[in-house]
């Protein structure tokens, strides 16, 4: 049975640690993790009144979690940017948000192991609610600086439109 169309012998599932970030077209350099994509859709119970005693239940409202990237501090300022859109105190009156673009899509794209995107999630309208420049500084510490944004969003889907080229192999050299 083939479990995946683009290499009919794969049956291992894919790793969780190779991934890119995009967002404006280009890959967000050193993200280290991503926080898990989750949406939640509320229960809505009703009865009828001729119904026996027990309920019915049907979707209500989708809400969408709120997503964390973390990455180790670098000379990159595009954490800091976005951050800034949202909210700069010292931008003056009046100038505090980036009305016109403090919203962008992401893309998070999952790859195999040899480094192919395989697996894409476009994530909307998105804009930074927290945002950690630095983490606890510690002299005694023997760790990487970790910068962190929020990210709320108003959804996201799964790209089903991503082509996977097959995946590579490497012929065996010829025999003498």
């Amino acid at each position: 049975m083939a479990l995946f169309k683009n290499n009919p012998q794969r049956f291992d599932p894919f790793k969780n640690f190779k991934f890119l970030v995009r967002w404006d077209n280009r890959i967000v350099a050193a993200v280290s993790k991503v926080s898990t994509l989750k949406r939640t859709t509320e229960v809505v119970k009703h009865r009828d009144g001729g119904d026996p005693s027990s309920s019915r239940k049907t979707p209500g409202r989708t809400e969408y979690d709120a997503i964390t990237l973390e990455r180790g501090v670098t000379h990159d300022e595009e954490f800091e940017r976005w951050a800034n859109k949202v909210w700069n105190a010292g931008a003056g009156r009046g100038a505090e948000v980036s009305l016109a673009d403090f919203r962008k899509d992401v893309q998070i794209d999952l790859l195999n192991e040899a480094g192919q995107a395989v697996v894409r999630y476009n994530v909307f309208r998105c804009w930074i609610s927290e945002y950690q420049p630095i983490p606890d500084l510690d002299a005694n510490a023997n760790a990487i600086a970790i910068a962190k944004i929020k990210m709320e969003n108003e959804g996201w889907e799964r790209d089903y439109d991503l082509q996977v080229d097959g995946e590579p192999t490497f012929d065996e050299p010829p025999k003498s």
